[in-house]
């Protein structure tokens, strides 16, 4: 698969068209079914399939070749989604009611800035019990999970700190957090 990547890619360079359109029929599906997964919606994720191929064209020629493409195409996909993410803003309304408890509004939902002594006490609590469940994860689980969650770092930053491919990231987030909802399940 990587030298027919190759090879198509030293043709679209050239020019070649037709070389373009056999790489977007080879990677759409794959590309689509990355950004539907990130992005929940299938009108975005469209949207992100093109914005990927448009990029991928315009930025060709800044392509490494003794890079995997697939690993450059998923990077570009995946960081364009989460582009997207950070630009979604919820639309929520403070005003409005909500149905099962009736007079109630948005702003009866609103924690106190106001903390408890139990309040204080339950948080160190659970806090303890999240970072004994990551201590217990495997190291390519545990180093991931750190990253993201504790250093607050994006999928790319911990493709870039550790040198594996965004897609192996995102799945060890994916498992990491099956094992911490696992161990966590009857704590919490």
């Amino acid at each position: 698969m990587e030298n027919m990547d190759s090879r198509l890619v030293r043709l679209i360079l050239k020019g070649d068209q037709w070389a373009f359109a056999e790489l977007v029929e080879l990677y759409k599906d794959k590309i689509f079914h990355l950004t539907y997964r990130m992005l929940g919606n299938r009108h975005e994720a469209e949207d992100m399939v093109q914005e990927t191929f448009l990029r991928v064209y315009r930025n060709l020629d800044k392509y490494d070749p003794n890079q995997k493409f697939s690993t450059w195409i998923y990077r570009i996909a995946t960081n364009l989604c989460i582009d997207r993410l950070r630009r979604r803003k919820p639309t929520y309304s403070l005003d409005a009611e909500f149905n099962e408890q009736e007079g109630s509004d948005g702003y009866a939902m609103l924690a106190s800035d106001e903390r408890t002594p139990e309040g204080e006490t339950l948080l160190q609590e659970t806090q303890t019990q999240i970072r004994e469940a990551i201590d217990g994860l495997p190291a390519k689980y545990k180093s991931i999970m750190v990253l993201r969650y504790l250093q607050d770092m994006s999928l790319q930053e911990i493709s870039d700190v550790l040198n594996l491919p965004v897609t192996t990231i995102k799945t060890r987030v994916h498992r990491g957090r099956e094992f911490l909802r696992k161990k966590l399940e009857h704590k919490l």
